[in-house]
């Protein structure tokens, strides 16, 4: 047939394709390398983005905090559900560039904030808020 005809690809795999018609076997090889290469490039953008991130310089800016967002992921039936916290910076020069940020980091800050801004790559470092007031204190004559 398709796969029995002399050795070739599926002739490692002993019997294990044994009984099964070939079309099972082409699938299964083909979801499975499909499978392989989702992995392979996740790991390899991962590493790359590493290593880029580490390689680039570390910046302070001054920025303003732009906007806020969440990404809810998972949650179904009796799944956890996770939440992934973004912040979008506006820099002086106009440029905008967003970072994914700790939930900590995220609450304490609000949109219009100012400060100073760190981050290295596409790595979120820090962001330290002008101690200006913006209004007088109540308290004070």
């Amino acid at each position: 047939m398709f796969f029995d005809e002399g050795p070739g690809f599926f002739s490692g795999l002993g019997n294990f394709f044994a009984g099964f018609p070939p079309v099972f076997a082409f699938f299964f090889t083909t979801i499975l390398l499909i499978i392989i290469s989702v992995v392979l490039y996740s790991i390899i953008k991962g590493v790359t983005t590493y290593t880029r991130n580490n390689a680039a310089e570390r910046l302070s800016e001054r920025a303003r905090v732009l906007t806020k967002r969440t990404e809810v992921s998972g949650g179904s039936g009796n799944s956890r559900a996770y939440t992934n916290y973004y912040l979008t910076f506006e820099f002086e020069d106009g440029r905008r560039t967003e970072f994914e940020v700790r939930a900590e980091e995220y609450g304490l800050l609000v949109e219009g904030d100012e400060g100073t801004l760190t981050h290295q790559g596409t790595r979120y470092l820090g962001f330290e808020r002008m101690t200006s007031p913006l209004r007088p204190s109540p308290y004070e004559q």
